[in-house]
């Protein structure tokens, strides 16, 4: 277990990433929505270039440190990484979300670069743009869910964390 100082430490960086990467992904789709229904060229441009950038430098370190500092926190507290429920969800839904953020680089990337070189009309790739909208709809909505999980706590524990806490009375 962690000292109290350490795991208010590693709660801070948890919540602070996790808060930033929800932030960071709300800027995200309003720059898409904007890319995607903008009739000014520079402001689309401008658009799908600053994407990238925020993808690049701050959603993949802010998930990646999300991501860590929650398994920190789940190892080095009693809330474990198997014993409950809303845990496990919390982090198949942190991986997910970090999966979809990685298979989302190479399209970004994509319409950026097009972005950089031409001018993307109306319909120019317009599946590929709403596909953006959408991942992040999808993303923000799966970290609010993940963030009211670590708020409300629901009750349950898995079979592994009712064997530990039989195990843990028995001892006693």
């Amino acid at each position: 277990m962690m000292t109290p100082r350490i795991r208010k430490f590693a709660l801070l960086i948890h919540i602070v990433s996790t808060v930033g990467w929800i932030g960071a992904i709300a800027c995200f789709l309003v720059l898409s929505i904007v890319g995607l229904n903008s009739e000014n060229e520079q402001v689309v441009r401008a658009s799908y270039l600053s994407m990238e950038l925020i993808t690049l430098l701050v959603i993949i370190p802010l998930s990646i440190f999300s991501l860590l500092s929650g398994l920190i926190q789940s190892l080095g507290t009693k809330w474990g990484l198997f014993r409950h429920y809303w845990v496990l969800i919390k982090l198949v839904l942190t991986l997910v979300a970090t999966i979809v953020l990685y298979l989302q680089l190479e399209p970004i990337s994509y319409i950026a670069n097009v972005a950089a070189e031409t001018t993307l009309f109306s319909t120019v790739l317009r599946e590929v743009r709403l596909s953006l909208v959408v991942h992040a709809v999808g993303g923000l909505l799966v970290l609010l869910v993940v963030t009211g999980l670590s708020v409300y706590k629901p009750r349950g524990m898995t079979h592994y964390g009712w064997r530990k806490q039989n195990i843990i009375r028995m001892d006693k």
